[in-house]
């Protein structure tokens, strides 16, 4: 009986986190409007949350950003338009995907930077070990000597 109790109430928690959804309605004068209103408001981020988009966000400015970005799909705007102002008010950090220039060549360029010295660290890694066997050569006498008592001490022990 417990157990079902501590189940229903999972469930109950579980099914409440729908309430905190973002719940807003915008009337659009066009289907293709509203399109583009869910994929841009994807695309922002908002400023005060920054891990999420303005579309999930319940922040105030996330609100203030949806209804701008409503406002200006509805004068007219193009995407490009709408992007600009949001970032000159906002910043290249409004965008999930910021445009490549001289400030975000980072961004972009890191995780192939990162590929290439890491291709670059196992190469010379293989290359060292592969040298490093060659260099020792054939063993010696004594050397081959040793290792057949040290095998042999091995066999013995266990």
């Amino acid at each position: 009986m417990r157990l079902l109790l501590q189940v229903a109430l999972l469930c109950l928690l579980l099914l409440s986190f729908n309430a905190r959804a973002v719940i807003e309605t915008y009337e659009f004068s066009d289907p293709e409007l509203e399109q583009r209103y869910r994929q841009l408001s994807t695309e922002l981020r908002c400023p005060k949350c920054q891990n999420q988009n303005i579309a999930d966000s319940n922040a105030p400015i996330s609100q203030d950003l949806r209804k701008l970005l409503h406002q200006q799909l509805e004068a007219g705007a193009d995407d490009d338009e709408i992007l600009d102002y949001m970032v000159s008010r906002y910043g290249e950090f409004v965008r999930y995907r910021p445009r490549f220039s001289g400030a975000t060549a980072i961004l972009w360029l890191a995780p192939l930077l990162l590929l290439l010295v890491g291709i670059a660290a196992a190469v010379l890694t293989l290359r060292s070990r592969r040298s490093q066997r060659q260099a020792a050569g054939p063993l010696s006498r004594d050397d081959e000597q040793r290792l057949q008592d040290l095998l042999g001490k091995t066999e013995k022990d266990s």
